[in-house]
């Protein structure tokens, strides 16, 4: 399971001219499911994700994690994170996640990241979305489990 984590001032994703969800500050996270990944996985990499302290503590250091900057979260399904770029001019998305399954653990994510009581807003999976953020610094993590 892999999350392409960015540190935002703010955040939305859109789908058919509808928000469907925004932050401010906190966190954009895009996520992309891989073909063995299971639950267990899904909730170290949601540990990961908000506890990574990318936020400026009171002397301008990166010690702080979301929740104690009071940041949100904003999660995005990316499948396209799971594609192998090692070779050729085009992607395969081979170690991809079946849909059904990819579907299961994002919502699985989504709530693991609810359950420890973090704002946290989505997108739609597998739908046509548009996200828009301000990236904060530029501060951007490829986190894997």
């Amino acid at each position: 399971m892999i999350a392409l984590i960015q540190r935002v001032s703010e955040a939305s994703v859109t789908v058919d001219g509808k928000v469907t969800g925004a932050i401010g500050k906190g966190l954009l996270v895009l996520l992309g499911v891989e073909k063995d990944d299971d639950e267990a996985k899904a909730q170290r990499l949601r540990d990961r994700v908000l506890g990574y302290r990318i936020f400026e503590d009171d002397e301008g250091k990166m010690n702080l994690n979301v929740q104690q900057a009071g940041g949100s979260v904003l999660v995005v399904s990316q499948f396209t994170l799971a594609a192998d770029t090692k070779k050729g001019m085009r992607p395969s998305f081979s170690s991809g996640a079946a849909p059904a399954d990819a579907e299961r653990l994002y919502e699985y994510f989504v709530e693991c990241c609810k359950a420890k009581d973090i704002k946290t807003e989505t997108g739609i999976f597998a739908a046509d979305m548009k996200v828009a953020l301000l990236n904060d610094g530029p501060v951007t993590f490829w986190l894997q489990v």
